[in-house]
Formats: C-alpha cells, structure tokens, sequence
C-alpha cells in the first residue's frame, strides 16, 4: 500500500472511530455490536484508500460500485454492510462532513424474512422435564429453564442475573437488556416455586467458597458463561428426545410465539423482550399466522 492510501485509510478510519464513539453515546450499543459496525465500516474504509479517495468523498456511484463488488456475497451480507455505512453517512451528513448522503437513493438488497424456530409447547414442556432436580445442578438447570421460557430473556441476560434482581414476592425480575435499558419481566407461578426451592436447595451447594451475588453460578461456582448454558441445554434436548436444532434463543422464541398464540399484545411482547422496535417484534405475527394454515390445512375437511 502506497504512503497516499495508507494516509486515507487512516483518516477514514478515524472518522468511523468518531462516529462509533457518537453511536455508542447516542444507543449505547454493546461491544460486540460496535465491533462489527467496525469491521463492515474499516473494509469500506480501504476499499475508497485504494480508489484514493476518503470515506467523507463517497459519492452515489462509488458507493454502487461498492455494493457491486459485494454481489458475489450473501444478500444478507451485502444489506448488513449498506445498512452500516448508511448509519455512517446519516452521522457525516449532519456533521457537515458530507453535503449530501450518498446512501439516499439506494435501495437495501432485498432480503428473505426467515421465521425463527420455535418448538411446540410439548416439547417444551419435554424439554422442562429433563433435568434432574435431585442433583444442585439439574435443579438448578430447572430453575434457569423456567425462567427463561417463563420470561424471554436473552441468554447473556439469563447467565448475568444476580440475586438482587429477582423479587419473589411481587414475582418479578430486573434485567438490564441491550443499551443499558432497565424493564421488568414477571415470572409467573411456575418458575418462581422453582426458583424458590433452587434458591433454598441447590444454589449455596454450587459455591466452592463464600456465595456471591451471582443467580445460577457454574459448578465451579462462578458466573456462568453463555457457552456453557447453550451446551447444557443441547444436551436436554437430545434427552428429551427433541431433534431440533436448539439453542437458549429458542426458548426466547418459544417465550413471544406461544405468548401470541394464546392472545397477548404485540406491544406487550415488545415490552417483555426489550425490543426498542415493533418491528423487531412484528416476525412472531409471521409465526402464529403459519401456525393457524397448518391447523386449518391439518382439521378443515377441505383444508
């Protein structure tokens, strides 16, 4: 890379450092989502350096060409990286870096909406069944099922719990989702009798030394990882006799689908799963709407 291109990937990179540094102040966004913000806006960044030009030059047709050269990409890529580089000239714009955003009159790659997996509530309930709550980890892992089917959290949220957070008696939790945003989620009767006898019977045991804050420590008696979650409950899966592909995230589906089904607000499922956005929230529409066809085309003597 010549010394001219290295000077203009530099001072891109230091406008997209400025402008994630603005996001993150604006949203505060996690680590992972401002990473790739970084990595999706840096391509572009060097992709203009060896067209000698900087990311506060994009024109229309550069960006075009850009989007032409990704065609080889997934569609979903391909929209992933414009809508990134839209937020970026939205932010130039209104800094005065840019007189005019170059993204305005491009249209997003159109992308397919894939439904997200859910399980019946059968198996769910299968899936419920399987720990062993005679053991400190099956009754914890119990605890943490019921409450993640009970409430939709996310795993990061679920594994992150202190004891602090949960309130018994009113039956509710505190979480604190995505952009530091507080709300309360109930837990319903189920998982807080659960809840309560992991708390009474298991939860001291899984401390090697003094108990700290954490909710559903590991066996090692620390704050548990995601990772960690997502395999034990792949395992129960497999003992539950569940051959679909399941991960914690399912469960947050199973959480908005069956909630929907059985008559709830889409505003209030927005509320429950700290979506900042209806539309976010919108698919599980999708979801219920295939579930009555198959009904129909299952009972209906001419479905």
């Amino acid at each position: 890379m010549v010394e001219e291109d290295k000077q203009l990937l530099l001072q891109g990179r230091s406008v997209i450092d400025k402008f994630l540094d603005a996001l993150w102040m604006e949203r505060g966004l996690s680590d992972n989502t401002l990473n790739a913000y970084r990595q999706d806006l840096y391509l572009f960044a060097k992709w203009q350096s060896a067209r000698k030009q900087s990311v506060t030059q994009t024109h229309p047709s550069d960006l075009l060409a850009y989007l032409a050269e990704l065609s080889s990409m997934s569609v979903r890529t391909s929209a992933r990286r414009l809508s990134s580089l839209r937020r970026l000239f939205q932010y130039l714009t209104r800094e005065g870096q840019l007189e005019e955003n170059p993204a305005l009159s491009i249209d997003s790659p159109h992308l397919k909406r894939s439904l997200p997996k859910s399980l019946t509530e059968s198996e769910v309930r299968q899936l419920l069944h399987t720990p062993d709550i005679e053991t400190n980890l099956g009754l914890r892992d119990k605890a943490m099922l019921e409450v993640l089917y009970a409430t939709g959290l996310r795993v990061t949220e679920l594994v992150g719990l202190s004891v602090d957070q949960v309130n018994l008696k009113q039956g509710v939790i505190r979480v604190t989702g995505k952009g530091n945003k507080e709300r309360l989620v109930p837990l319903g009767e189920e998982a807080i009798d659960w809840l309560e006898r992991y708390l009474r019977d298991a939860r001291s045991g899984l401390f090697r030394a003094d108990p700290d804050s954490t909710l559903f420590p590991s066996s090692r008696g620390k704050k548990m990882t995601r990772q960690t979650f997502w395999y034990a409950i792949k395992r129960y899966a497999v003992s539950a006799g569940i051959s679909k592909s399941i991960s914690p995230h399912i469960l947050r589906h199973c959480f908005a689908t069956h909630l929907l089904n059985h008559g709830a607000d889409l505003r209030v499922i927005q509320m429950l799963l700290g979506h900042s956005d209806i539309s976010t929230t919108q698919i599980y529409t999708h979801v219920a709407k295939e579930r009555l066809k198959n009904l129909h085309a299952q009972h209906h003597p001419r479905g």
